[in-house]
């Protein structure tokens, strides 16, 4: 059989594949919590596990010990305590909405308080129920986004009646800069989360983020909260990033062509063949989570090759510059690699102008996926480095 033809046949004939090592992201959760052995880790999986899928991913990290989960919102917060074990707390980042607190104190989900106005609400129903709820307090340490300021921290301290039936299971703040570990805002923040806690002394700490535990043991408190480098993401932009890569992402070639000199390529004929040109479109575009910013920047890889971006990014689809192939190497069905051993999170990230983050949580729903359990080798798949 052609072995073009075998290798899509192995991806089930989608157009794209997205392989998830849950192996890989076991690791780096454990590689993580060694970094901090006195301290708890948790793990951030909002934005449904950043796109990955926040059930199986969350049962992955509770089997390799995680007990503390954190997601952005309340229906994250309820979809997921429905999966896992009771044993797992989850706790809402962005906190209470209001109307929210009895679907949260039934279904023994942790709102993170952020303001004095989530603590009165929380307090009032803890009141109603005529019981103590858990929550976590966030002190705002200098991020201006979430947390109480410095004004709402001293009259918190002054009238402590107003965590009444509260049980604060966290104080916690958010480092804004920890990805830079010389950047003075990562000392400033840790100053002023030690003087916050201070308001709640019989409360544990939970300050670290992905890059924050790198930055030290003056860092990692009681409670660490990864999220970026669970997925294999780069914890810090000035260090080589010691994590497992989690994701790989193939595409499938739709159709090739060879254009002349002077073709005008994709929309606005932003690209222009100096020469005779081969092509080769693939099946995924920016409504499957490759910004448009990729156009004329970005690249796939084929056999440590890059194919560039031949014009803007569309919505279903990419046109590649796959002159630099021997011809007849692609054609359709055949598998490049967007995300993998020759183009990391970082590298596409790069190109298209962004972060990571927005690469990862930004993969749609129309690829194919695959999950690689713990204990499984990830190999090659679909062997699309041979021709």
């Amino acid at each position: 059989m052609d072995m073009q033809i075998s290798r899509q046949q192995a991806a089930g004939g989608a157009s794209g594949h997205l392989s998830i090592d849950l192996g890989a992201l076991r690791d780096n959760y454990l590689t993580l919590a060694a970094m901090a052995p006195a301290s708890q880790t948790a793990a951030v999986v909002k934005a449904d596990a950043y796109g990955l899928g926040a059930d199986i991913v969350s049962q992955t990290l509770f089997d390799a010990g995680c007990r503390n989960f954190f997601v952005a919102h309340i229906d994250e917060a309820l979809a997921l305590r429905l999966r896992l074990s009771a044993q797992a707390r989850i706790f809402v980042l962005n906190g209470l909405q209001p109307g929210n607190e009895t679907s949260c104190a039934a279904m023994a989900v942790t709102p993170v308080l952020n303001s004095l106005e989530q603590i009165a609400q929380w307090s009032a129903h803890a009141r109603h129920l005529g019981k103590t709820l858990p929550a976590a307090v966030q002190i705002d340490t200098g991020m201006c986004r979430l947390g109480l300021s410095p004004a709402e921290l001293e009259i918190l301290t002054s009238q402590p009646q107003l965590l009444d039936g509260i049980d604060t299971a966290f104080v916690m703040s958010h480092l804004a800069c920890a990805d830079e570990p010389d950047h003075a805002a990562n000392a400033l923040q840790l100053a002023v989360m030690r003087k916050a806690a201070i308001a709640f002394p019989d409360a544990p700490v939970c300050f670290s983020n992905s890059g924050g535990i790198f930055l030290g043991n003056d860092y990692h408190n009681h409670l660490l909260r990864p999220g970026i480098a669970l997925y294999g993401g780069a914890p810090s932009v000035a260090r080589p990033n010691p994590m497992k890569p989690v994701v790989r992402l193939d595409l499938a070639v739709i159709q090739t062509r060879t254009v002349s000199a002077g073709s005008l390529v994709g929309y606005g004929g932003s690209f222009e063949a100096a020469g005779p040109t081969c092509l080769a479109t693939i099946a995924a575009g920016y409504a499957d989570g490759l910004p448009r910013s990729l156009s004329n920047r970005g690249a796939a890889w084929y056999n440590g090759i890059r194919l560039p971006i031949a014009g803007r990014v569309s919505m279903d689809s990419i046109i590649l510059d796959i002159s630099a192939l021997p011809e007849g190497t692609l054609t359709q069905g055949s598998l490049v690699q967007m995300i993998g051993p020759e183009q990391t999170l970082e590298d596409i990230a790069e190109d298209a102008g962004t972060i990571a983050y927005e690469i990862l949580t930004g993969l749609g729903r129309r690829y194919r996926r695959s999950y690689i359990q713990p204990g499984e080798t990830p190999g090659n798949r679909f062997n699309i480095s041979q021709s």
